[in-house]
């Protein structure tokens, strides 16, 4: 997941100064982890406290909450990383149950579910109720599994046409655009069906981890989470990240991040 994290660091200054480009300076002192690093830790965080196949009515009730619980909990410890107005006001509230948001924050922080679990069913199946919290609408949902699905058949070794088709098919995206033609006209849209696909394809037409990231910043747009999106698909896929650029942005991360971070690395032997 730590490849999520890097390219939320990395856009998190691109996101108000859209850059149309490839060719820019990856880090500078203004680059910091914003919401997407925080509730992907939360995410993984709630993986490691219980992994389980969420199989019955009860149980996946369970999950649910435990999954809806931790992204409150680092919300509130967090509140400054730039949540979205709805989610300020579940963050507040004492609820688990989601508000009907179609947004990509259920896609940006699902990475570490496709990491962890050990079928494609599985990895779903998590994915939709790490959403569910708070991003309970059918698109959101959508968005959540098909990153999560990419992540767990990337990094089981499949191809990026046997990750394409998956996607297409499974969940009607259209991946067959360039982005030459997407780059010209696209705008901030932080919707899941508006972001997920474009995040997908920045990564199926890039050469390596660095590259994936340049492509998913050079579209414009909500740039932190399109880049943190195809930034943790790619670590699955290359299984080689920069380690100046993994040191440089551990450098900016809370303590308590890394440590979460080592502890899902060991428990599911992620290297890079």
């Amino acid at each position: 997941m730590i490849g999520a994290i890097i390219g939320d660091v990395i856009g998190s200054i691109y996101e108000n100064h859209n850059i149309k480009t490839t060719d820019f300076p990856l880090l500078s002192r203004f680059s910091h982890f914003t919401d997407d690093t925080v509730l992907t830790i939360a995410v993984a965080d709630a993986v490691l406290l219980r992994k389980n196949q969420a199989g019955d009515r009860k149980d996946t009730l369970q999950a649910k909450n435990l999954y809806a619980a931790k992204i409150k909990e680092y919300a509130r410890y967090f509140p400054d990383a730039g949540y979205g107005h709805m989610f300020k006001e579940w963050m507040k509230s004492d609820t688990l149950t989601g508000y009907g948001s179609y947004g990509n924050g259920s896609a940006m922080r699902v990475s570490p579910i496709g990491f962890a679990f050990d079928s494609i069913e599985q990895v779903l199946r998590h994915a939709e109720l790490s959403a569910a919290g708070t991003h309970n609408h059918p698109q959101a949902i959508q968005g959540a599994q098909a990153v999560a699905g990419a992540v767990y058949y990337a990094q089981k070794g499949e191809t990026k046409e046997y990750i394409r088709s998956f996607v297409e098919k499974k969940f009607k995206y259209n991946l067959g655009q360039r982005l030459d033609d997407i780059r010209p006209d696209y705008t901030f849209d932080n919707s899941c069906k508006g972001s997920v696909p474009q995040a997908l394809i920045a990564f199926l037409v890039s050469t390596d981890y660095e590259d994936a990231i340049r492509k998913a910043i050079s579209l414009g747009g909500d740039s932190d989470t399109i880049a943190s999106i195809a930034g943790g698909i790619a670590q699955a896929y290359y299984k080689k990240l920069p380690p100046d650029l993994v040191s440089q942005v551990q450098l900016r991360l809370d303590a308590s991040m890394r440590q979460i971070i080592r502890a899902f690395e060991e428990r599911y032997i992620i290297t890079y």
